[in-house]
């Protein structure tokens, strides 16, 4: 169930792609999938998830995560996401209804830049994932100190983002990352102009909230063709730099035979030794 925000009205937001599609609604779901399936499960790094009482999801899109925690661990009573976006959440409520575990998943509107709609103590996990597609690098300290503050004592604050990918056989899906990557850093969403321009900042931006015990978990992820995970990462890039050209276009210089690009793209990734590698972080802590 997704609990409306006071105004019918959806709420402006830093979102990377502000005209919210059924494309973008699909590439995150397809993103979603292939995260988890990268990281090897949802709270891979943590010792009996069972333990979480309360998870809160911040910025959850479409509930990919969530929804998978909750059939990962049926036992887990309370499971909360939020979202700017009602369509993400409406989108999120049919998955949680399809998987049949909407009676212990919920969906909220909230804007996470905002002051957290729930008194301290709240929650045993707060869980944030990819928060570089609409958190500028300054937003990052007061986004945390709301974690902490709805974390429980002894409870976990986990963040995750993924680095653009550096090798692959396709030059030009390089050539387009490169234009994103300038992208996000002339737009203020990363630390700096390089692959790793966040993921690189993540356990330090946990300690200076003062977050205890701080440890990090580095995943190497390779995709290859006639793989399943090859295939959503196709799926993938076929939305993302459609989805995402207006951002481009926004804040860096693209070429004037993009289009052209966009389409030799697409012919690198449908070859049969297609492979493209990268990384992706996760850092968690407790709160003192």
């Amino acid at each position: 169930m997704v609990t409306p925000p006071r105004s019918q009205q959806e709420r402006p937001n830093t979102y990377i792609v502000q005209n919210l599609s059924q494309q973008e609604i699909q590439r995150l779901q397809f993103q979603d999938q292939m995260a988890t399936a990268v990281l090897g499960g949802v709270l891979p790094e943590q010792e009996e998830p069972v333990r979480f009482r309360s998870v809160l999801d911040v910025a959850c899109g479409t509930g990919g995560w969530l929804i998978e925690l909750a059939k990962a661990y049926p036992t887990v009573p309370r499971l909360v996401g939020i979202d700017i976006s009602k369509r993400m959440l409406d989108a999120a409520t049919v998955e949680a209804e399809a998987q049949q575990v909407q009676a212990r998943v919920t969906f909220r509107v909230m804007d996470a830049l905002s002051r957290l709609d729930w008194p301290d103590n709240s929650f045993d996990l707060a869980n944030l994932r990819f928060a570089a597609s609409f958190l500028r690098a300054w937003e990052w300290p007061h986004v945390l100190r709301e974690l902490q503050r709805v974390v429980r004592q002894g409870g976990v604050i986990r963040v995750t983002e993924s680095d653009f990918p550096e090798q692959s056989s396709s030059p030009t899906l390089l050539q387009l990352f490169r234009f994103l990557i300038q992208a996000y850093d002339m737009a203020g969403k990363s630390f700096r102009p390089q692959a790793t321009g966040v993921s690189d900042d993540l356990a330090g931006l946990l300690e200076q909230q003062e977050v205890q015990n701080v440890q990090t978990c580095i995943y190497r992820a390779e995709v290859h063709a006639g793989t399943t995970q090859g295939q959503l990462f196709v799926e993938d890039m076929k939305y993302l730099f459609r989805t995402h050209l207006p951002f481009l276009q926004k804040w860096t210089r693209i070429p004037d035979d993009y289009e052209n690009l966009y389409e030799q793209m697409l012919r690198e990734l449908e070859r049969p030794d297609f492979a493209v590698t990268s990384q992706v972080v996760t850092a968690w802590g407790r709160k003192a």
